[in-house]
């Protein structure tokens, strides 16, 4: 996690969770604090009806794995009416944090504390990293003026390495499970991630194109749609290694 001034490196940390003891023990259920910060997906690029509803896939996830948190999107080109902007969507989190605290005093709770801290984490829903857009989602931060943090990109990260695997494996290029032992005629031997976000972005694909190869046991490589050349060279580079079916992916 990082401020607006810049995202924290390394992949994300699964910390484990409690344990009580006894031999038939059970994780207790983790829940969002009372207070904490709202977690704002923030979608870049032109607001749609398919961003809206990978966002809302998102979202409710998060929800499913933290009751009691919440959790809202906000769109860097929203136009807040039915895609409401990031800005907007701050604010928003901000004046509801307030009016709990004021309702709160009003009805005499005792040991209220006034808020502080982070009103909100942004988290960009971003694959891998890109520069340009990574400063627009920052600066529309600032320009809300809300206390807000903002993380790194989702990736690289083996869920995106699965999520990718069952997306293959929907279009018919690769194998469900590779545990079972059977074929798929029209399985791809050969796998292109397509990124945007110069070669930084290439990078960070290019390692989880590493944890889908491990997944898949075949060939998987890297190469970026803003780059003329690169699919067409990757591509060539697969093929003089024996790959014969290729399949594009994009890791954006």
């Amino acid at each position: 996690m990082s401020s607006p001034t810049g995202p924290a490196s390394g992949l994300p940390v699964r910390m484990p969770r409690p344990r009580q003891p006894g031999r038939h023990r059970r994780p207790e259920p983790l829940v969002a604090p009372e207070g904490a910060p709202a977690l704002v997906l923030a979608v870049p690029g032109v607001p749609s009806t398919t961003t809206r509803s990978l966002a809302e896939e998102v979202v409710s996830i998060a929800r499913s794995e933290l009751p009691g948190l919440d959790a809202r999107i906000g769109y860097l080109d929203g136009d807040d009416s039915e895609f409401p902007s990031l800005r907007s969507v701050l604010a928003r989190a901000a004046e509801e944090r307030t009016a709990r605290y004021e309702q709160a005093v009003a009805a005499g709770v005792e040991g209220i504390k006034e808020p502080d801290g982070p009103v909100a984490v942004v988290v960009p829903l971003l694959a891998g990293p890109d520069s340009a857009l990574l400063r627009q989602i920052r600066q529309a931060v600032m320009d809300s003026r809300v206390a807000a943090e903002l993380t790194d990109v989702l990736g690289p990260h083996p869920l995106l390495a699965e999520a990718l695997h069952v997306r293959l494996s929907e279009a018919g290029l690769a194998r469900a499970d590779r545990a079972r032992l059977f074929t798929v005629a029209t399985a791809a031997d050969g796998i292109i991630l397509a990124s945007v976000g110069g070669e930084e972005a290439v990078q960070a694909a290019g390692i989880t194109g590493m944890l889908l190869a491990a997944r898949l046991a075949v060939p998987v490589m890297a190469a970026a749609l803003d780059q003329e050349g690169s699919i067409a060279s990757v591509a060539e580079q697969l093929r003089s290694s024996g790959s014969q079916q290729l399949a594009l992916a994009p890791y954006l």
